[in-house]
């Protein structure tokens, strides 16, 4: 079918959501705008969609989102399931791409259990398993800009679906015309028949005291002095991270005005991204005025947190990397303090994020386990210790982008979770006179200074895509020999599970699923990686430089960049 076929069918069968009419009539005269909207259809991929809001096959839509319903429908009901649960953020349209869900559900023959307004992306993985569902969907686009919006997939473990479901999801909705092989309930009616239910709030009070129940040391808080001022970024974490440090005992508390209530424009920052230093220029403009020992930024859905800390006059972001850093160490430390630490602890992370965790590690007798990056790979981890009985043994897991979890009480990462750990950091900390930059330095002064950096390559529309598959292509097929003057130890390929000693050519299985991933180990104990990302048109790089100042590392990390954007070429 010709781009114009396609137009001329939505423009016929889209009636049912106004602005997509309004849309298409708008563009349709413009090819290239009309070609981009239906050149392929918007992919389900292992998380589920992520798109561009508006009209087409290539976009974010009550149509597409009802499409990959009622696959994920499909497949529930062959697997004998009876309910799928939903949450959503504030991300524009997320409400009724939500209610969209339910009415698809509902029409198969399901229970859709529904949040009734916009709940963090943890507290969805947490209805799956509190509830008993079969799967579990949540509409949000984490910290992606303004225009995006998504669709994340979750199977009855509270974990995003595994490789082999999200491909017999996908069977399904390739074979499901987006107009006539979809079915719709009506929402109001399936209220009153049962098909749809609102989750209730006992559920929320339920997911309060897991959360809770993460402390190390519950009573920290309380009279500690902890001043914090806290931004949800205008999104999905405003009621529970202020519900939860009321609730610990942080007592002087301050919300960003200006970034409190929900709004899927974000017109208060570019991007809602707390890896951004942008993220919390609201928070320091109030923070001159009333100064704070933290700073706290939660991104759309909540799932990830970034943090600044107050040093003399200003605020310095802790990294990703640092955090998880600190967590670990602290808790580790903690718990062995209290007489709780497990014999052999472990804690899951993922292998673009920072080698500093092993040594400290090594003092605890803690097991670290590596994963590809997605946080579903650390819950299926936290799944197969449950298997095991051995989930007592489960103290972290996190990734280098600012998602954390502490207990497997959910299987993804948990902003809500994070600011209570933080700040019960923070509070023991400074009952002690530190600050947490206090303690990563010693840290870095102990193990030597660790630099993480990653560096995003933005590859949009039909020719980016093509040229980030070429990259890589590339890069499998030819492997630099040194980068920055630093030879290259080893090339590890996470594509085809090999990995390769430059220097004997000998070789040795990697034992993870395969993934379009290139690793690059150098002189010095520094680390160089690559892949395209799984959820945005992005190709990234990872780069770990060690030195014995801090001077020393971000000069060998600013190097590797440099080298790794030329061998890009992008």
């Amino acid at each position: 079918m010709k781009y114009q076929d396609k137009l001329d069918l939505w423009l016929e069968r889209a009636t049912e959501d106004k602005d997509l009419i309004e849309e298409l009539n708008a563009v349709k005269d413009d090819e290239d705008a009309v070609i981009d909207r239906f050149y392929k259809e918007l992919e389900f991929g292992t998380g589920g969609l992520r798109g561009v809001i508006g009209a087409g096959a290539n976009r974010m839509n009550i149509y597409t989102v009802a499409r990959a319903t009622q696959g994920l429908s499909e497949y529930v009901k062959r697997v004998g399931g009876k309910s799928i649960a939903i949450a959503y953020d504030c991300r524009i349209k997320s409400d009724l791409f939500a209610r969209t869900a339910a009415r698809v559900i509902a029409a198969n023959g399901l229970k859709a259990y529904i949040y009734n307004e916009l709940m963090p992306t943890p507290m969805l993985s947490w209805a799956v398993r509190r509830l008993g569902c079969d799967a579990g969907i949540v509409i949000t686009a984490s910290h992606n800009p303004s225009k995006y919006n998504g669709y994340k997939a979750y199977g009855p473990d509270g974990c995003q679906l595994t490789l082999e479901a999200s491909n017999e999801v996908i069977g399904y909705i390739n074979n499901i015309d987006i107009f006539d092989g979809v079915k719709y309930a009506d929402y109001d009616e399936s209220l009153k028949n049962g098909g749809i239910e609102t989750i209730s709030q006992e559920v929320i009070d339920d997911y309060i005291k897991a959360v809770k129940n993460c402390m190390v040391n519950p009573d920290v808080c309380k009279g500690a002095g902890l001043k914090v001022i806290y931004t949800p970024l205008h999104g999905a974490g405003n009621k529970p991270v202020r519900r939860i440090l009321h609730e610990i005992g942080i007592e002087n508390l301050t919300v960003v005005r200006s970034q409190e209530f929900p709004d899927g424009h974000f017109p208060t920052l570019p991007f809602p991204n707390p890896e951004f230093p942008e993220a919390f220029t609201e928070a320091k403009r109030f923070a001159a005025v009333e100064s704070a020992d933290l700073l706290l930024a939660t991104d759309p859905d909540s799932d990830r947190v970034g943090v600044a800390v107050k040093v003399n006059d200003d605020y310095r972001l802790i990294s990703g990397n640092e955090m998880g850093v600190l967590m670990l160490n602290y808790k580790l430390a903690m718990k062995k303090q209290l007489g709780t630490l497990p014999e052999k602890p472990v804690c899951v992370s993922t292998i673009v994020s920072t080698n500093l965790i092993d040594l400290i590690a090594k003092e605890y007798n803690c097991e670290i386990i590596r994963t590809l990056t997605g946080f579903k790979f650390i819950g299926e981890q936290i799944a197969f210790l449950e298997e095991k009985n051995e989930e007592d043994r489960y103290v972290l897991g996190f990734e280098e982008s600012y998602g954390y979890l502490g207990g497997g009480y959910v299987r993804d990462k948990d902003a809500v979770f994070s600011s209570m750990m933080i700040c019960e950091m923070a509070a023991y900390y400074k009952t002690q006179g530190k600050s947490l930059c206090d303690v990563i330095d010693e840290i870095y002064e102990k193990y030597g200074y660790f630099i993480h950096t990653q560096k995003s390559f933005v590859c949009e529309g039909v020719s980016g895509m093509q040229q980030m598959a070429d990259t890589m292509a590339r890069l499998h097929n030819d492997a630099p020999n040194e980068i920055a003057g630093l030879k290259v130890l080893s090339v590890s390929d996470y594509k085809t599970s090999v990995k390769t000693n430059k220097e004997t050519g000998n070789t040795e299985a990697i034992t993870l699923p395969k993934s379009d991933v290139l690793g690059y180990e150098l002189e010095n104990n520094a680390i160089a990686m690559v892949r395209p990302s799984g959820t945005e048109p992005k190709i990234k790089i990872y780069v770990t430089a060690v030195g014995k100042t801090r001077l020393d590392a971000e000069k060998i990390e600013k190097d590797i960049t440099e080298d790794m954007t030329k061998i890009l070429g992008l």
